[in-house]
């Protein structure tokens, strides 16, 4: 198969599968996921002074659904396997009109936490949208993406730093 991707969720037959990792040592593990939701220059500007709204505080409750999505990654994407978290942290910046979600989770387990960052920050991001879209339907999520991995088989990966 040299040249071709593999795909470790599709079996030989092409059908999905999940991956058997029973031989696999537990290793400690990580992974860093972030995204990014454009919020306009209006509700950026009220959340960066109050942090809520009618609704409620808009990045403490973000927080609180990224963790609690994290710990049923496994129960909503169909080939994750229950992962045994360590830990899951969600922190925010903004970055102008932009609150950047970055969740990290740790485990020590057969297989890694990428889909459990990667879940944490869409989710994050999604109740900030639902929190904040009657003030702003323009909101938009820009990127969610992996962007660091650490343990296991294949070792660190770190995405590289987009060129200026």
């Amino acid at each position: 198969m040299s040249g071709e991707l593999e795909f470790s969720h599709l079996g030989k037959d092409g059908r999905p599968r999940m991956v058997d990792v029973g031989d696999k040592d537990v290793t400690r593990r990580a992974a860093r996921a972030e995204a990014l939701v454009n919020l306009g220059p209006e509700v950026a500007a009220r959340l960066k002074s109050t942090g809520s709204i009618e609704k409620g505080n808009v990045i403490e409750t973000a927080r609180i659904a990224g963790i609690m999505a994290a710990k049923k990654t496994s129960g909503l994407i169909p080939m994750c396997h229950p992962v045994p978290l360590d830990a899951v942290e969600v922190e925010t910046e903004w970055l102008g009109d932009r609150l950047r979600i970055v969740a990290t989770a740790r485990c020590q387990a057969r297989t890694g936490v990428e889909m459990e960052a990667l879940v944490a920050v869409s989710v994050a991001a999604l109740t900030v949208y639902d929190m904040c879209k009657s003030a702003a339907r323009g909101i938009t999520i820009e990127t969610i993406q992996l962007l660091a991995k650490s343990g296991g088989r294949s070792g660190d990966w770190l995405r590289p730093e987009p060129s200026p």
